[in-house]
């Protein structure tokens, strides 16, 4: 183990194991420096795999679920609770190991709340209310009690999994008149995440996305400063375009992604329909294959993209690669038929 004069060894403060004396103290009788440790320990060291809440989406530590007012953020973080709750599926096909769970309801009351699961729960469902999930409408914030309060509620659950903040407003403290913007932002998530990483479980935090922000980083329309996501494990952005819904995913321990996201509005739920960009490739080119199946003559790139209302390098690059898998036909003079409609090619 690797040894230096001033702070010693890093077995010497490791807390989990008896400690000899260490290498220098101050007046106090404390270590005079944090340990340091090799890269070579470093690297002999063993570490737990990453426990996911949802699989593949939401990890345990602190997450920012952030998206437009009404645009289901609600909705999407209910029906993770219900299913970790539970032990079944949400967004379509994600199977959550079970767990107790403790939902912060900040913004409604508990006539809306049971209406919600009445029209979340599953058709059918063995446990429409279940026993491992609870919740709460009123809560101290968070320098008022609030991060113990949660702890003492995961002390009281054989299996604390997961807890819910909905909303950030009604949980973060009031700014301080010497604080700045980041560091209030920073230090209302960072209480957060330092619990979550103590118990091991999972904090879904729901915001807003600010409003008049165009096209830009999804996760640059975070409500607020940097030290919101800067705190954060994981940031997941809700958000709509001129292509549908995406949900973006972003954090310390999971692959940057960007998954196509409906929403059923009669059974309140979300699922997940895959990579953003193979959902929205299969998307156009079906446009493609209808305009082609209802022309009368072959058309061109440029009759495409004003039909369709895409971009014309966007129409050139499917057409082409349509083209060489027999999806289109291509007629004299770059232009395109369907292939039932191969007549017109004559």
């Amino acid at each position: 183990m690797s040894y230096n004069p001033v702070y010693g060894t890093a077995a010497e403060f490791d807390d989990t194991d008896p400690a000899p004396e260490p290498a220098k103290a101050t007046r106090q009788g404390k270590p005079k420096g944090p340990a340091i440790f090799s890269a070579k320990e470093l690297g002999a060291m063993q570490f737990p795999p990453i426990k996911w809440i949802v699989p593949d989406v939401l990890p345990e530590g602190a997450t920012i679920l952030a998206g437009k007012p009404k645009l289901g953020k609600s909705w999407m973080a209910l029906d993770i609770a219900l299913a970790v709750a539970r032990g079944n599926y949400c967004l379509g096909d994600r199977l959550c190991p079970q767990g107790d769970v403790l939902y912060l309801a900040l913004e409604d009351n508990r006539r809306r709340l049971q209406s919600r699961i009445d029209r979340v729960s599953v058709a059918g469902s063995a446990e429409p209310f279940p026993e491992r999930l609870d919740f709460a409408t009123e809560w101290p914030r968070c320098d008022a009690g609030g991060v113990e309060a949660i702890r003492a509620w995961a002390a009281s659950r054989p299996d604390p999994r997961l807890v819910v903040i909905d909303v950030l407003a009604m949980f973060k403290p009031t700014r301080g008149n010497q604080e700045t913007g980041y560091e209030h932002d920073y230090s209302a998530v960072k209480a957060v995440q330092e619990l979550a990483g103590d118990l091991g479980l999972g904090v879904l935090i729901v915001h807003h996305v600010r409003k008049g922000i165009g096209e830009s980083d999804p996760f640059e329309k975070v409500s607020g400063t940097l030290g919101l996501t800067g705190a954060a494990d994981t940031a997941l952005i809700l958000d709509r375009d001129g292509n549908g819904i995406s949900l973006y995913g972003r954090g310390r321990d999971i692959s940057e992604f960007e998954k196509a996201i409906a929403f059923s509005k009669d059974a309140c739920r979300w699922t997940l329909q895959g990579d953003a960009s193979e959902v929205r490739r299969t998307d156009e080119r079906g446009t493609i294959l209808d305009i082609l199946l209802e022309a009368t003559e072959p058309l061109s790139p440029k009759d495409i993209a004003v039909a369709s209302g895409m971009a014309r390098n966007s129409v050139d690059q499917l057409l082409y690669k349509m083209g060489k898998s027999g999806e289109a036909l291509k007629a004299e003079r770059g232009r395109y038929v369907h292939p039932d409609k191969s007549n017109l090619m004559e």
